[in-house]
């Protein structure tokens, strides 16, 4: 195993990981995220951890997923569980879904078990964002349409949008902007993008439950990105700007273990 050939850090008793899992396709994973997953004693995970990357687990598993709508761990009962599994003198492996410290509360939690004198590292993962656009055939960036990308939440915690967006400098001072959990504020994302100046027939894309067999991308615009949502289920990404044109001639990703995705909506 390539892994057992590379000098790894030693994963100490009493101490807590802090993991990015990726997206969902197991491929993904780091070798740090790997050799976190077989050596720790216990597996604080999220909900968007998906199956495929679990059953590399080789420790006690534990649940603490919190979804928008659904009855949830509060984030400080998850923390002080980290900080107790560490001083009872286990390896602990928080898993989050993609990278711990985009949208994914690491940074949070990482304060936390300093603030506790507990020794942390920070497993960085790949995002959502990255992933998802690549399996959707849909360079990040592309020297013909951008060279500077964002990434902004579509659901800041108190459920709403974020309040700290200078919507107009978004819409328009970058070409290529990729909002993560977009589906319950689409109507919002989408007519704050437009009132700002984004042009309506701006191309765009919906990619749901990305890298996975489930994976599904729905091309759209900005002005029938609500309507063409419908059906669509979270976790989902949505990506505004020109680069989405080139998933007609990029797309290779098929879920069902084929040649080419699966795009759907306008060419």
């Amino acid at each position: 195993m390539l892994a057992a050939s590379l000098p790894m850090p030693p994963f100490a008793p009493g101490s807590v990981w802090l993991v990015g899992a990726g997206p969902g396709d197991p491929g993904l994973l780091t070798v740090l995220a790997l050799q976190a997953l077989t050596e720790a004693d216990v597996v604080v995970y999220d909900a968007l951890v998906g199956e495929a990357v679990l059953a590399l687990v080789r420790g006690e598993r534990v649940f603490a997923g919190k979804r928008g709508g659904r009855p949830s761990t509060r984030q400080p009962d998850i923390t002080e569980r980290l900080i107790a599994l560490a001083r009872g003198g286990r390896r602990v492996c928080r898993l989050k879904g993609g990278d711990p410290c985009l949208f994914g509360r690491g940074g949070e939690e990482a304060l936390a078990l300093a603030e506790a004198g507990i020794p942390f590292r920070l497993v960085p993962g790949v995002t959502a964002a990255i992933a998802g656009l690549a399996y959707a055939g849909i360079p990040a960036t592309y020297r013909e349409t951008n060279s500077a990308i964002a990434f902004v939440t579509g659901h800041a915690s108190g459920g709403g949008l974020p309040d700290d967006v200078d919507w107009p400098a978004l819409a328009q001072g970058v070409r290529v902007i990729v909002f993560y959990m977009p589906l319950r504020r689409l109507a919002d994302i989408t007519g704050r993008l437009i009132a700002a100046g984004r042009a309506p027939e701006t191309p765009a894309a919906i990619i749901a439950k990305a890298t996975t067999a489930e994976q599904r991308v729905v091309q759209t615009t900005l002005a029938t990105a609500v309507t063409d949502a419908e059906g669509v289920a979270p976790p989902a990404l949505f990506v505004v700007g020109e680069v989405v044109r080139l998933a007609e001639r990029l797309a290779w990703f098929d879920p069902e273990g084929g040649a080419r995705g699966l795009i759907e909506g306008r060419p």
